[in-house]
């Protein structure tokens, strides 16, 4: 198994991509919502310590994956099994400011996870690719329980291929989801015959979907 912790400058996130996504697109937010961005980052980023793992195995239980994930690994001589989260310490950061009540610094650090969760899983990427290069491998599109067809009740069995029940500290509840919550796992095929391409959003009914570029929420006035 792969492992590893990053810090938030691995992460390499402009505070542009928090803003756009929390739904300030081409327009700056107004000043308490830079400021109150800009001291949640400072904080963070000093104790931050997002982690990734995958492990490559060469078959894959019974899944129900859905068309649309198994067009996409058709060819690949491996499968990738990742996890990725921002972390426990996020996970208790988040918490204390739900029970403090500011609903704009709530908003702020939720999105701000997403965000985190994703860059890792990001960077979880190029440290597979980089191991797959001396091969000649590439790999496909990253795809978890939960989105295109993929029954999100299956998180379990994916999680029982890591040869630790919690991998980077993330326990599954009866339901499936993950905690800490802003935590991402799924698949990714490698090989000589697969290729990173476009999500077909178009065919996928799931509105909630992160990869569907609908324009968010704003944030609660301050």
């Amino acid at each position: 198994m792969t492992t590893k912790i990053l810090t938030y400058k691995d992460l390499s996130i402009n505070v542009s991509e928090i803003y756009e996504a929390m739904g300030y697109v081409d327009v700056l937010p107004d000043k308490r919502v830079t400021t109150e961005t800009e001291n949640i980052i400072t904080e963070v980023s000093q104790w931050l310590r997002p982690q990734f793992a995958y492990i490559v195995v060469s078959q894959l239980p019974a899944f129900h994956l859905g068309t649309i994930i198994e067009k996409q690994l058709c060819g690949a001589d491996a499968y990738a099994i990742f996890v990725a989260t921002a972390g426990r310490e996020f996970e208790d950061f988040q918490q204390r400011l739900s029970q403090q009540g500011d609903m704009l610094k709530v908003f702020i650090v939720n999105t701000l996870g997403s965000l985190i969760a994703e860059k890792c899983a990001d960077e979880m990427e190029r440290i597979l690719q980089a191991s797959i290069d001396k091969l000649g491998w590439k790999h496909t599109n990253r795809f978890s329980p939960g989105y295109c067809g993929w029954s999100l009740t299956e998180q379990h069995e994916l999680f029982s291929l890591f040869p630790t029940p919690t991998p980077c500290g993330i326990s599954l509840t009866d339901s499936s989801l993950m905690v800490p919550i802003k935590s991402v796992s799924g698949i990714i095929g490698v090989g000589k015959s697969v290729s990173k391409q476009k999500y077909s959003c178009g065919r996928c009914d799931f509105d909630k979907c992160y990869k569907k570029k609908k324009t968010p929420k704003r944030p609660p006035s301050p």
